[in-house]
């Protein structure tokens, strides 16, 4: 499993899914990554009133918080 964070340079909520998801996949051994999505067009048309979104490999999971326990129940 993969986690990704899709975010927006300067964007709060980001930087707190960040250190969520960085935590949480840290107690799981679960590999995460962060993208920025003014970097890709097709990103930012997509997500880019929604950031932060979580994704597990590729797969949309939650979108402005990190849900704890549910991403916990996803990644177990």
């Amino acid at each position: 499993m993969r986690v990704t964070v899709l975010t927006r340079v300067g964007c709060h909520l980001c930087e707190v899914a960040e250190s969520d998801v960085a935590r949480i996949c840290g107690e799981l051994g679960v590999e995460w990554t962060t993208e920025d999505v003014d970097a890709d067009d097709e990103l930012r048309a997509e997500y880019g009133d929604m950031v932060p979104v979580i994704q597990i490999d590729g797969r949309t999971h939650g979108y402005y918080a990190v849900e704890e326990a549910r991403l916990r129940k996803a990644l177990t």
